[in-house]
């Protein structure tokens, strides 16, 4: 077929769905055209695409009266997706270098759209999260609706399942075209509750359905909206689901400094009482995740206030709580922090730790040499 009899058709075939009061239809029909045209008929897909960035929806409808009704579970009547019209962050998210970098990069794919726009490209239109429970990939998603001044919804894929699965595959129609016909960035939570490998021999044919029209509908999605999607369990994910995301964004467990940073971040106002407690707070939450620490220091600071007590007996109950994770070499090194900062008694970094009696006598008395040697050196 010569290139304009395909664009007749084509025409033709937009007539036919604009005719039909499709909106959405219309949409993904113009996205898949200015994909279509990219190589032959450059100027078009660009006017094309322009066109779908500049479209009437990007007057958020979601804040509209007579906006569409977010779809609902028909059994419950319960709704199906959490909206959320301004993302809410208590807190800044701290992000490492790489999840930083890529977060900042989709946001400003959407905030200055006319740089990619001006060499023929498309913002991205679809994300993946990978990481541990904990780690911020909901608030990362929160923070790039406020970034880009988008309203957010928040799809819990394990929520929605159903015990008829025919229902979960209409449910997860539903928000999919609601999302796809609004001016948002839709989140899909916990992915892998339903995009299971499809050669699972446990999972029956209806579930593999569901992730075959899972995989379309991120195909398909328009470049005016942005489609995230997070999971705790990459190696439970279809591996289709890996070619079909445009962006993945792993999210690692915090590092030293950054869970130094949290604590300093979540201890609010409480945060100058900190002091020689941070040091020792960052040792024993260093395998925590970000959620962890946060539970953490909200629960100390909760507990001090009420008991109105020092901070520093919560920090401690933080200590002995966590001191059980901590190996024997772990333990010196806190001990030896304990005495060195002077932050506790010999006694009491005893009880806090485990580490004998004399073998704090024997840290405190080699830290004292040690010391008395470096005055020694520094007076020449």
């Amino acid at each position: 077929m010569d290139q304009n009899n395909k664009l007749s058709e084509d025409i033709v075939h937009l007539a036919r769905l604009a005719l039909s009061g499709r909106a959405q239809d219309v949409q993904v029909f113009i996205h898949r055209a200015a994909k279509r045209y990219r190589g032959e008929l450059p100027e078009l897909a660009g006017e094309l695409s322009t066109l779908l960035r500049e479209a009437p929806t990007r007057s958020t409808p979601l804040r509209r009266k007579n906006g569409n009704p977010v779809p609902v579970d028909v059994d419950s009547r319960l709704q199906l997706v959490r909206l959320e019209h301004v993302a809410e962050l208590p807190v800044e998210p701290i992000f490492s270098g790489s999840t930083k970098t890529a977060l900042a990069q989709l946001a400003r794919e959407r905030t200055e759209p006319d740089r990619l726009s001006a060499r023929g490209l498309a913002p991205t239109r679809s994300a993946l999260f990978v990481g541990l429970p904990g780690v911020g990939k909901t608030l990362a998603a929160r923070w790039l609706a406020r970034e880009i001044s988008k309203p957010l919804l928040i799809l819990d894929l394990s929520a929605v399942m159903s015990s008829y699965l025919g229902r979960t595959g209409n449910n997860l129609r539903q928000v999919l075209d609601y999302a796809k016909s609004e001016d948002c960035i839709l989140f899909l939570d916990e992915i892998d509750a339903v995009a299971k490998r499809r050669d699972d021999t446990t999972e029956i044919g209806e579930l593999k359905r569901l992730v075959t029209v899972l995989l379309q509908e991120v195909d398909d999605w328009p470049e005016t909206g942005l489609l995230l999607a997070a999971t705790n369990h990459p190696d439970l994910l279809d591996p289709a689901v890996w070619r079909r995301f445009e962006m993945l964004i792993d999210f690692p467990m915090p590092e030293p400094a950054e869970v130094k940073t949290a604590i300093q971040r979540f201890a609010g106002p409480d945060q100058d009482r900190l002091g020689k407690w941070l040091e020792i707070l960052s040792h024993v939450l260093k395998h925590a995740s970000f959620s962890d620490i946060e539970r953490e220091i909200i629960a100390a600071r909760r507990e001090a206030a009420i008991q109105d007590q020092p901070i520093s007996n919560s920090f401690e109950r933080i200590v002995r709580s966590h001191i059980e994770e901590v190996d024997r070499s772990e333990r010196m090194i806190l001990a030896k922090e304990l005495l060195e900062n002077n932050v506790v008694s010999q006694r009491h970094a005893n009880e806090l730790t485990g580490v004998s009696r004399d073998t704090l006598r024997k840290l405190v008395k080699t830290n004292k040499g040690k010391r008395a040697t470096e005055k020694e050196s520094a007076n020449g």
